[in-house]
């Protein structure tokens, strides 16, 4: 099937855009997380959201969640790893899946994590973001797996499972993971090794280093360099004009990833904007 829409995101931004292309009624595949929003979920007090008033994080949050579920709006809950231009319309790999659309928007947030030294040009020479994608080729192999989500945790045991010894680098809290060949640094990766343009290992804060075939970093997100490179950034933000439209064409952007002020009526604003403007873009297609 070849959506008309695909929204990556679940915040406030991307829930503007499913709601606003689902009532305009058009096909679309929404990807993110069930939970929406962690961000917003653990703000302390909203003070200025219009007819609102003052509400918690975690109250804006599960409202948003029941404006959803009466929408019957549905979520993919996987991470997208790339986007492929494909002519008249786009590719999307998220987890092993692939799914086409002839629009996308992105809804991605902020980058809070950033790439490691060398990790963008060792992507299919050692780094994956696919757990169940690349996941047989380190079979009784040694790995280091980066996580920054609980979510996540499920994959590491798969990839468990599969690898002879597995280096954890979790950077969440509340880690439940048991493994006998798990060993959990103490310390944070902070550089990939290479030879040879492919992984040999990592280097830890500490300055530990150890040898391993590959490397899985398993994020909420992506750097938009390796997600989408050929999308035009401006001082580390998505290009957009006024229709929310990118440096792409087809590609739309809405929400923090577009730049200041980080705001949530900002962002669902920009959401509205951009699910209109995809529609009209499908209009100029057919």
């Amino acid at each position: 099937m070849i959506y008309d829409v695909a929204i990556i995101g679940t915040g406030p931004a991307g829930l503007s855009a499913a709601m606003n292309v689902k009532i305009l009624g058009k096909s679309y595949v929404w990807f993110g997380s069930q939970n929406l929003s962690d961000k917003v979920s653990k703000a302390e007090l909203i003070s200025n959201y219009p007819g609102v008033g003052k509400i918690t994080g975690k109250d804006l949050n599960e409202a948003f969640k029941r404006h959803k579920d009466e929408l019957g709006l549905e979520i993919i809950e996987q991470m997208v790893n790339q986007i492929m231009p494909m002519g008249k319309t786009y590719a999307i790999m998220a987890g092993s899946e692939y799914f086409e659309a002839k629009s996308i928007i992105l809804t991605t947030g902020i980058a809070t994590i950033g790439t490691l030294p060398n990790e963008t040009s060792l992507v299919g020479k050692g780094i994956s973001y696919c757990a169940t994608c690349d996941g047989e080729i380190y079979k009784d192999r040694t790995i280091a797996i980066i996580c920054n989500a609980k979510r996540f945790e499920h994959e590491v045991k798969y990839l468990a499972d599969l690898a002879k010894i597995v280096y954890y680098d979790p950077i969440y809290k509340d880690v439940t993971i048991t493994h006998d060949n798990i060993e959990r640094l103490n310390s944070r990766i902070v550089k990939i090794e290479e030879e040879n343009s492919r992984v040999k290992g990592i280097t830890l804060r500490s300055g530990e280093s150890y040898q391993v075939d590959g490397i899985f970093c398993l994020r909420d997100g992506i750097s938009l360099g390796t997600l989408l490179p050929q999308l035009e950034l401006e001082n580390n933000h998505i290009k957009v004009n006024r229709q929310m439209e990118t440096s792409l064409k087809g590609i739309f952007a809405a929400g923090d990833c577009t730049g200041r002020p980080y705001q949530y009526t900002k962002a669902v604003g920009e959401g509205n904007i951009a699910a209109h403007s995809a529609v009209e873009y499908l209009s100029s297609l057919d």
